[in-house]
């Protein structure tokens, strides 16, 4: 099993700054990423966002822990790395772009190394229906999140 990775772009009828400090609410975030169930937030950054977080997200086959350190280049760019936890790597981002008067798009990234262990539970189609459901609902649900504030 090797790397599972991919990107989603949506378009958002809402400002960059909106999309940013959304996705930058780390602790917020499952209300809204569908496979992100659980955030506790370890270390703070020198302006108060979360930087080192501890997650559990549901993997469809398993929920899976995580310890992540963020790095934030507000408005256009969050970006993620596992510090450890039960896949071998992640390696995450959100890249945002701004539309003007039409919005913002905003990317998200994953590369996830899933490791002997869970790389078995991780053949065939469940390979796609897995990075699917990861990579989908975040973009999307950024998109409904940041729509439905305005």
């Amino acid at each position: 099993m090797g790397l599972i990775t991919g990107d989603r772009t949506v378009e958002i009828d809402a400002p960059i700054d909106d999309c940013f400090e959304i996705a930058a609410d780390i602790e917020g975030a499952p209300k809204w990423q569908g496979s992100l169930q659980r955030v506790r937030v370890l270390e703070h950054d020198h302006e108060g966002r979360p930087e080192v977080v501890e997650t559990e997200s549901d993997a469809k086959v398993k929920n899976v822990r995580s310890r992540l350190r963020f790095s934030y280049d507000k408005p256009h760019r969050i970006e993620w790395v596992q510090e450890k936890g039960d896949t071998k790597a992640v390696r995450g981002w959100w890249d945002l772009e701004d539309l003007g008067s039409s919005g913002t798009r905003a990317t998200y990234g994953l590369e996830v190394d899933p490791g002997r262990m869970l790389g078995m539970l991780l053949r065939g189609p469940v390979e796609g229906q897995v990075r699917d459901f990861l990579l989908g609902n975040a973009a999307a649900g950024l998109k409904e999140e940041a729509e439905g504030r305005r």
